[in-house]
């Protein structure tokens, strides 16, 4: 027969769709969108080259571009490719699979370490304090911990009231919390630039949006204009959060 398509047809669809579809939300989390649109007209233009039109001479010059394109793409993508690998790796399932083989407990936070900061996150909302709190889950921010002052201390309510004082010279920036630990504080994250943010929201948002587009990190964010405590996760927000929801969002995960 001229074309026959069977099941391995079909699975070799679906993994090229799932494919392009997980690249496409890379690239709408990162800003790249417009990039992700021109690689794909490119690669369409190419096919049409070389197996519609048969051009040899432009099909042996977007044949060498496609091979030098392909290093340029690593160099270019070499934070987001890294991203994905490092998710890839830190996923749930490869993690369980990790520790069946080598016998390692996974260390949890549990609800009596989510309180601190949660009572500390009421207090600052009253006062109206601003506050930048990254809650690190499976992924590690070691590079975001660099850019701050390292702290390693215990979670504890009244350091982390100190720490966000008006007059602290770690205020504006976040502090990061892993494995039971405040780690640092004062540090950097990177801002997301998705357009749909709401314009009232400010800075601290948009770096909390930014740190929960490149990790399943909770960044819980204390708006220093109104009060509001809201939280980014997984690249959403959940705003204007009361104690017992900031809790119950923290805890769900745990």
């Amino acid at each position: 027969m001229f074309f026959e398509f069977g099941i391995k047809d079909f699975i070799d669809i679906l993994l090229v769709a799932l494919l392009l579809y997980y690249t496409y939300k890379l690239m709408k989390a990162s800003g790249s969108i417009k990039v992700f649109t021109g690689i794909l007209v490119f690669i369409l233009i190419w096919l049409v080259v070389i197996h519609v039109l048969e051009m040899r001479l432009l099909g042996s010059i977007f044949n060498t571009l496609m091979s030098v394109g392909v290093i340029a793409l690593i160099v270019l993508f070499q934070d987001e490719i890294r991203r994905s690998l490092l998710t890839l790796g830190s996923h749930r399932h490869v993690n369980a699979l990790l520790r069946f083989f080598t016998g390692a407990k996974r260390e949890l936070l549990q609800q009596d370490d989510i309180m601190p900061v949660v009572m500390a996150c009421l207090n600052m909302s009253k006062q109206k304090v601003g506050a930048l709190i990254v809650i690190e889950h499976s992924i590690p921010l070691d590079e975001v911990v660099r850019t701050g002052e390292v702290i390693d201390s215990l979670v504890n309510q009244r350091l982390i009231e100190n720490i966000f004082f008006k007059n602290s010279p770690l205020h504006d920036g976040a502090m990061i919390i892993s494995k039971k630990r405040i780690k640092a504080a004062g540090c950097i994250l990177p801002v997301s630039h998705n357009l749909d943010i709401p314009k009232e929201l400010g800075l601290r948002h948009r770096a909390a949006m930014g740190i929960s587009q490149e990790s399943d990190a909770h960044a819980i964010i204390v708006s220093e204009e109104t009060g509001a405590i809201s939280v980014a996760y997984r690249g959403q927000f959940h705003l204007r959060l009361n104690a017992e929801e900031l809790e119950s969002l923290l805890t769900k995960v745990i």
